[in-house]
């Protein structure tokens, strides 16, 4: 059974940085391309940063590209999303989540992903 645990999250002022960790157990960690999304309240979930299963493809949203950077260690099973120059509009609930699908590239939309964390919470004060 796919598991993922979000760590990481915390209360931030603007302009500074936090990094969340997922850590994924129940299969074979490398083999698959992993995301994060996030949720903040009254509004649509929203796709923030996937990285395909060998490391070597990642994609951002629109809102956090330059400022946000997506990373794995397969070694670990651990992806990690190290947010810079956080902004109030940053503030949500962050999701890890992985596809049931092997060998994919991590994009959204092109990616179904089954299995999801249960989140951490980032807040960031003015």
């Amino acid at each position: 059974q796919v598991q993922l645990v979000e760590s990481g999250g915390g209360l931030v002022q603007a302009g500074g940085s936090l990094r969340l960790s997922c850590a994924a157990s129940g299969r074979t960690f490398g083999n698959y391309a992993m995301c994060w999304f996030r949720q903040a309240p009254g509004k649509e979930r929203e796709f923030v940063a996937g990285i395909s299963w060998r490391g070597r493809n990642t994609y951002y949203g629109d809102s956090v590209k330059g400022r946000f950077t997506i990373s794995r260690n397969n070694a670990k099973s651990t992806v990690y999303l190290q947010m810079n120059s956080l902004r109030t509009e940053d503030t949500a609930r962050y999701y890890c989540a992985a596809p049931h699908a092997a060998y994919g590239l991590g994009r959204w939309p092109g990616t179904e992903y089954d299995y999801w964390g249960q989140g951490t919470q980032v807040t960031v004060s003015s």
